[in-house]
């Protein structure tokens, strides 16, 4: 008999290179508010920075790699979808993210405009602050 891992509890971690470690870090600890949970340099020619809330079933992380040109997101639709069914913390999030500068941005997919606001990182992939509950309602 096999064994099957319940990957439903495990940890998740959403790792990507980046060119641009420093303005990336502060999008998403600035505007998402997301903590620095772990940062390392020169861990075998990488730097990188662990971001997320401590006791959250998932994380991101970001590296720079010496001598690796990591480029741009390759579409408009690479997305990270935050679920915000409360009204007043939705508002808040999206608040948040203007108050540093950031503007919200037309989605690929229409959809997401319908009840969201999307933002483009430093290396053009998005997040999407969605004033829904999961699961949605198409």
């Amino acid at each position: 008999m096999d064994t099957v891992a319940d990957l439903g509890r495990s940890h998740i971690r959403i790792a990507r290179p980046t060119d641009n470690l420093t303005a990336v870090v502060a999008f998403y600890r600035d505007g998402l508010g997301f903590e620095v949970l772990y940062e390392f340099a020169g861990h075998d020619g990488f730097d990188g920075v662990m971001l997320g809330r401590p006791g959250a079933g998932y994380h991101l992380e970001f590296t720079r790699a010496a001598g690796h040109v990591a480029g741009r997101a390759p579409t408009a639709d690479n997305l990270l979808v935050f679920y915000l069914p409360d009204e007043a913390e939705w508002r808040a999030a999206v608040d948040r993210m203007e108050r540093t500068g950031c503007r919200a941005v037309p989605a690929f997919n229409p959809y997401w405009d319908r009840q969201g606001s999307t933002f483009e990182d430093p290396d053009g992939y998005r997040v999407v602050l969605q004033h829904a509950s999961w699961p949605a309602q198409a």
